[in-house]
């Protein structure tokens, strides 16, 4: 599987307008591609041209009563959320149900991006995203966005820390610590 070229601005029927948008109002210089569905992370990372680790998946975490956060999550680990909860500061933090996420951020899970969600929740980043160039989410199945994470996490006023554990043995062979 390959990535198809970059991803042509086709105006108001660009299902990733909503990213452009609000990359553009925070002077974010983003590159967004056509990038199919992939059965695992490593045929993703291959798909484009990247180590699995720079992928980096948003959640969308849900706090109490209609507070939420995203959290920022390098392919290669997996949330953990005695940390996560510690970085917030709350004791309680959970996935919110599939429609319960789209209400909180305007995107099926999948396309979830902090870039265009109807409301700007706090992000949490993970530490190993700081410089690097990665890729996420664009806010509509069969994209990717490229980005500089430094720059994606300033323009958020993200808070930056271990917020993730090693993932061993589920997707088969990944980097070790």
């Amino acid at each position: 599987m390959t990535t198809s070229p970059l991803a042509p601005d086709t105006g108001d029927a660009d299902p990733t307008r909503r990213v452009r948008d609000a990359a553009a109002a925070r002077g974010l210089d983003i590159e967004i591609r056509h990038s199919p569905r992939a059965g695992s992370l490593e045929e993703a990372a291959a798909a484009r041209r990247i180590e699995p680790s720079d992928i980096v998946k948003t959640l969308v975490v849900k706090g109490k009563g209609d507070q939420f956060y995203f959290a920022l999550v390098p392919g290669d680990r997996a949330i953990s959320w005695g940390k996560l909860r510690a970085a917030v500061g709350v004791n309680k933090l959970r996935l919110p149900e599939p429609q319960l996420a789209l209400e909180a951020t305007g995107y099926e899970r999948g396309t979830i991006v902090p870039l265009g969600s109807t409301t700007d929740w706090p992000v949490f980043a993970d530490e190993r995203m700081v410089g690097k160039r990665v890729s996420m989410g664009a806010g509509a199945h069969d994209y990717a966005l490229f980005v500089d994470a430094d720059a994606l996490l300033a323009a958020y006023g993200a808070t930056i820390a271990d917020i993730t554990d090693p993932i061993e043995g589920i997707r088969g062979e990944l980097p070790k610590e």
